[in-house]
């Protein structure tokens, strides 16, 4: 294992990941995009730990969205399997390493199988705390929205007087940080209804690196590219008020 790496600025305890370019690494390999997907499952290993080992206490990946269940249906019941399969084979790993797993999403429309990979991972891992891995799945932030206005109104709040923290607590990422730093590989330059209310505020990082390529030293440049940032949250820039 190496050594955990000295940063000079702040460190983000949160990055989001959108995970893209799965289909278009495995075209360029004359594969089939299941080929990509399954390239990229060991790269979500490769990060986790990576994330993990250099400082990072939460970590949230858009695995799969509202929107792609317009994908052929091959290729959505090879992702549903490459689901399975890597909650069968890495979730022991996960809880062993003290990892808390919670999947970000609707549940609505979800086979029973599926609904019980999800109870599964996010019971057996519900008690640690060292590292947050947070899978965005049949995940859309409008969606995320729209659904905590519902559960917000099934509770019985005033509507009319929730405010933005209260309204928090009905989101998927309850208790969970703001992400500081947003990545998406692959040369895509737009945020594809991902954590809409939670990233308000966090900087951003595209990477022409397509997924399945995207390495730990791509982890670490975009981290420096975070801390050569000035975040100001609205206010004036530090060297302004001199």
């Amino acid at each position: 294992m190496s050594s955990t790496p000295t940063y000079s600025r702040e460190f983000p305890a949160h990055i989001a990941i959108i995970m893209d370019g799965n289909g278009r690494w495995a075209r360029a390999r004359h594969r089939p995009r299941i080929f990509g997907h399954q390239k990229g499952v060991e790269t979500v290993r490769r990060i986790v730990e990576d994330a993990s080992e250099i400082g990072v206490k939460c970590l949230t990946l858009y695995s799969f969205s509202t929107e792609n269940w317009t994908r052929p249906k091959a290729e959505i019941s090879a992702l549903l399997s490459l689901l399975k399969q890597y909650v069968e084979s890495d979730l022991e790993k996960l809880h062993a390493n003290h990892v808390r797993v919670r999947i970000l999403g609707s549940r609505t429309g979800l086979s029973d199988d599926i609904l019980e990979i999800i109870d599964k991972v996010e019971y057996r891992t519900k008690d640690n705390d060292t590292f947050s891995l947070n899978i965005a799945f049949n995940y859309g932030g409008r969606d995320e929205i729209v659904r905590a206005v519902n559960r917000a109104a099934k509770d019985g709040a005033d509507l009319n007087r929730l405010d933005e923290g209260e309204f928090e607590k009905y989101l998927d990422t309850a208790g969970l940080p703001d992400p500081d730093l947003v990545i998406r590989t692959s040369g895509e330059r737009r945020i594809s209804n991902f954590l809409l209310w939670q990233t308000a505020y966090a900087e951003f990082v595209f990477t022409d690196v397509l997924w399945p390529d995207f390495s730990r030293e791509d982890l670490r440049s975009a981290i420096a590219q975070y801390q050569s940032r000035d975040r100001r949250f609205g206010n004036i820039a530090t060297s302004e008020v001199a």
